[in-house]
């Protein structure tokens, strides 16, 4: 974790005045994105969409269909997380975990008839203790041997949105790599600070806090949220499985 002592420089120290100035220009340019997202996510709601097959997957309750997923709800957004097979739970993908830790319930999307649902290529004997653990309540389910890539082990770390109609199941959008941020908060937030999210990729004054980028998504060998879990223990000899 980096350290941010008295040492680390700071914004210029202003009087509340010129402060309010200076944040009302940035709100102009913040409203500009603003409606700017709106204008692509009206473009968004008028995409084709795409006929996707009814593929059979493993969960909970043993097999089950995409259909089966959408719980009666005309709706679904699935989340595929990575797999590592065969690794503990401490080396699974931390980058997937900042995916969903952020959403735990999805209230919000079931008062709009929108189930949602996690998709991984791990067997279901992994993925089971592992959700378990994580204290993960949205449904999962193992799609390993499926081989639509929008529904498949192909993609990972991908967001896929689908429309039932009848027996058929129809993908409207699917996003990925940083498209996949609008389900992490905690980033959302750390933008707002001084420091912004301390990665190196970003454009920060001479001598803000930085490090390498996803360095600060794990701690003591742990993606960062596991530490919060019940049960959870310091990682010994972590580095025997990074291959």
């Amino acid at each position: 974790m980096l350290s941010i002592d008295e040492s680390t420089p700071t914004p210029p120290v202003t009087d509340r005045e010129s402060w309010l100035r200076a944040r009302a220009e940035l709100l102009d340019r913040e409203k500009a994105h603003t409606r700017e997202g709106d204008a692509i996510a009206a473009a968004r709601r008028r995409l084709p969409m795409t006929p996707v097959p009814d593929v059979a997957l493993e969960g909970e309750h043993g097999s089950a269909r995409l259909l089966d997923l959408f719980d009666g709800r005309p709706q679904l957004i699935v989340y595929k997380h990575m797999w590592h097979e065969g690794q503990p739970i401490e080396q699974q993908c931390e980058g997937c975990t900042a995916s969903i830790w952020d959403f735990h319930d999805p209230s919000y999307l079931h008062a709009r008839g929108v189930s949602f649902a996690v998709l991984s290529k791990g067997p279901w004997a992994e993925l089971a203790p592992f959700r378990t653990f994580m204290g993960y309540v949205h449904p999962w389910y193992s799609n390993r041997g499926v081989d639509d890539p929008l529904l498949g082990p192909e993609t990972e770390g991908a967001f896929v949105a689908l429309l039932r109609r009848g027996d058929r199941a129809y993908a409207t959008n699917w996003i990925t790599d940083r498209g996949a941020e609008l389900a992490m908060t905690s980033l959302r937030l750390l933008d707002m600070t001084a420091y912004g999210r301390q990665e190196e990729w970003e454009d920060s004054p001479a001598g803000w806090p930085q490090e390498p980028t996803f360095t600060g998504w794990r701690h003591a060998g742990r993606p960062v949220p596991q530490w919060s879990r019940p049960g959870a223990t310091p990682v010994e000899a972590a580095a025997h499985h990074h291959h």
